[in-house]
């Protein structure tokens, strides 16, 4: 048998569409920090004094996802929208297959110091996280999987089966690829079902020589703690995109508590709107032309800056009704963050079926988000951050989201990155 080329694929979806409760994969984990501007959860119970294994995961995934986007930023001039969960954890998952250069490379591209942390550690991590993300909840609807499709004349190893399963929750499934037409159709049937119809068309096309594919999927639903009143969205607002396009969108207002801040030193309002799940969005709307800037001060330390200085106070919103859409193939962006020998021919990857001669020749990653009234169905130097006013009955600051802004949605308990993007073209679909 020849190369087994794989792909990896990476699907997300945020949307605004009813789904069922879903199972829970393991037992709760108590609270962590939690992410910029949130407050604490109830200690932990004294019993259990060891943190998380996803602790030892997420602060990475959130660097990883950092780096990640200022690449994208600098090849696309668009919308832009990614999953760090899904596509973190689809890249860790895959690291369970190699040997050899191969493993160390995928984890250490994901950022991690392998001197620090061992790979059983990572894995570990992920299994919490993973486990933590898919415990049901009464507000908030969040589903993170991963499947493998391989090829029907493959015979893969065992022990790694039994590893994808127990650790990332992956079933694997047997495919014919020699009908790369039927079997891409299936794989996309797949994805639309575990998204809910949300995310459809992954797969273009399946090159004859695929052999194993890599799915990751994820799907998000959650109303906001403070809803927007739809009688209130005025539908043909000015957005400026650019210095030379003005769309009109629907934008959508209140006058609400809210916890913001005004960042001078990156000349850019942060605003956190929470969910009345676990969940919480941060929106960073850069000065009129500051928009480079404030993606370059796309640092953990700076959202940590921020998450000491938010204050509550009365916010007059203005935010646009969007529902945008990410799509990429990420064999050219992947390498220049560290992850370059899973392309190449030498690439090991035995453990999966024992054979050494295979690589990966796609990495694809879609991802769609809907945010609308009601919800989301998807340090400095002191003196450089201006805080809000206080409450006043009779005025607030104002927000206007009406220029491109960037949106990081992160899950509360694990402390976790569930999307990052920014809104050039909230009509852009």
């Amino acid at each position: 048998m020849g190369p087994a080329w794989l792909w990896l694929l990476g699907a997300g979806v945020l949307a605004s569409v009813h789904c069922q409760p879903f199972p829970a994969h393991g037992d709760k984990s108590p609270g962590v920090p939690q992410p910029p501007g949130h407050k604490l959860a109830e200690p932990a119970p004294a019993y259990h004094k060891v943190a998380p294994a996803y602790h030892k995961v997420a602060p990475t995934i959130t660097s990883f996802a950092l780096r990640l986007y200022k690449q994208l930023a600098a090849h696309t001039p668009g919308n832009i929208l990614f999953s760090p969960v899904g596509l973190s954890s689809a890249l860790a998952l895959l690291a369970l297959g190699a040997q050899g250069d191969t493993q160390p490379e995928i984890l250490e591209g994901l950022g991690f110091n392998l001197t620090e942390t061992s790979s059983a550690d990572i894995h570990q991590g992920f299994q919490r996280l993973l486990h933590t993300l898919n415990l049901p909840s009464p507000k908030l609807e969040l589903k993170v999987g991963n499947s493998l499709f391989l090829d029907k004349q493959l015979k893969p190893q065992q022990h790694f089966l039994d590893s994808v399963k127990e650790l990332y929750g992956a079933l694997a499934f047997s495919a014919n690829f020699t009908d790369a037409a039927t079997t891409g159709r299936q794989i996309n049937e797949f994805v639309r079902k575990q998204t809910y119809g949300q995310v459809a068309d992954c797969f273009q096309e399946l090159g004859h020589n695929t052999h194993t594919v890599f799915l990751n999927y994820i799907f998000f639903k959650a109303k906001w703690k403070h809803p927007f009143d739809g009688y209130q969205t005025r539908k043909q607002e000015r957005f400026s995109a650019d210095e030379r396009t003005v769309l009109r969108v629907p934008m959508m207002q209140q006058r609400e508590m809210h916890r913001f801040l005004y960042d001078q030193q990156v000349a850019c309002t942060v605003l956190q709107i929470e969910y009345s799940g676990n969940a919480l969005l941060l929106l960073v709307l850069p000065d009129p032309g500051k928009m480079r800037q404030a993606e370059a001060a796309l640092q953990p330390e700076t959202l940590r800056r921020w998450g000491q200085r938010f204050q509550p106070s009365l916010l007059d919103l203005h935010l646009p009704r969007f529902s945008i859409s990410g799509t990429y193939n990420l064999e050219e962006i992947l390498p220049q963050i560290g992850v370059t020998n899973i392309f190449d021919l030498g690439a090991d990857f035995s453990r999966i079926t024992g054979q050494f001669n295979s690589s990966i020749s796609r990495v694809s990653h879609k991802v769609v988000v809907d945010m609308n009234e009601k919800g989301t169905e998807v340090g400095a130097a002191s003196g450089l951050l201006s805080q809000p006013s206080a409450l006043n009955t009779t005025s607030a600051p104002c927000a206007h989201f009406n220029r491109p802004f960037l949106m990081l949605l992160w899950e509360v308990t694990t402390q976790s990155l569930l999307f990052l993007g920014k809104v050039v073209n909230p009509a852009a679909g």
